[in-house]
């Protein structure tokens, strides 16, 4: 089952099909390059492993175009038909809901992100071919916008297999893992789904979706106290903030306070002059 799947009004399919032109085009955009790529492995083999595929030694001889080049090659026909169906039935969902820059935007950070996860975590001697790193972020981001929707309601011999959309972007981020470990020579395509995974959840957390992370909650809690401790008055102030600090060093002395103690002791005593100034 998927977004995409449910009726519309026939006034509304025009808007529709607008809403999926990134999709399309990122799909025409890789098979025109595979056909592309075919044509020069016929013609000059190891020419698209040396030149376009992204590697560490291209990098070290400035071959900035890999960057480019290599996020939309794939490592032969089954890898291009299983990222074109799931960008094209994931896709389609994902760009209505982000809206085509969002969407293109999250493509191309997984790209770059997949790439440079290469050369972050594979040997220096392997080449990728990083079209995977846009199609796993967008897995990934789907799942963290619809982590419950199913995707699948097949029986399987017999068996009812429901296969959830997060479901299935723990299992890519596994197989990812698997692959990285084992397979680390030659030309590889598996090695930019983790830097891809990694950008389709950032992307998605920072336009607002998903479960808040850490990082967002401390931003939060840090916010509100400011906040709060803007709007305390004088009173409070001294009875919340400084009365307890003064307190422990009456007791045990001004080397007992920490160092965030003495932070919030002269932050509060600095509130306390603006506030009097104020008034």
């Amino acid at each position: 089952m998927h977004l995409s799947g449910r009726k519309y009004a026939s006034d509304t399919q025009p808007w529709t099909q607008r809403q999926r032109i990134v999709l399309l085009t990122l799909i025409s955009a890789n098979l025109a390059v595979f056909a592309a790529q075919l044509l020069l492995e016929t013609d000059q083999p190891g020419f698209v492993r040396d030149y376009l595929g992204i590697s560490d030694r291209g990098v070290r001889d400035a071959y900035a175009w890999q960057f480019v080049t290599a996020m939309f090659l794939h490592n032969g026909p089954w890898h291009l038909l299983g990222n074109m169906l799931v960008l094209y039935f994931l896709g389609r969902d994902l760009e209505l809901i982000l809206g085509q820059r969002h969407f293109l935007y999250l493509y191309l950070a997984g790209a770059i992100s997949g790439e440079l996860g290469h050369l972050f975590l594979m040997p220096p001697d392997t080449v990728l071919l990083a079209a995977s790193g846009g199609v796993a972020a967008v897995v990934v981001a789907y799942a963290t916008l619809l982590p419950d929707l199913e995707l699948t309601g097949t029986k399987f011999f017999m068996v009812p297999l429901h296969l959830k959309a997060k479901h299935l972007a723990y299992g890519v981020i596994a197989l990812a893992l698997v692959l990285v470990c084992v397979e680390r020579t030659g030309t590889v395509s598996h090695s930019a789904c983790l830097g891809g995974c990694a950008a389709g959840w950032l992307y998605a957390h920072l336009l607002g979706f998903g479960q808040p992370s850490f990082f967002q909650r401390f931003l939060r809690q840090h916010r509100a106290k400011a906040e709060r401790y803007a709007h305390m008055s004088i009173e409070q102030l001294m009875s919340e903030e400084i009365d307890p600090l003064l307190e422990k060093i009456s007791r045990y002395g001004i080397d007992s306070l920490t160092r965030a103690e003495r932070r919030n002791l002269t932050r509060a005593r600095e509130r306390i002059v603006e506030k009097a100034q104020s008034e």
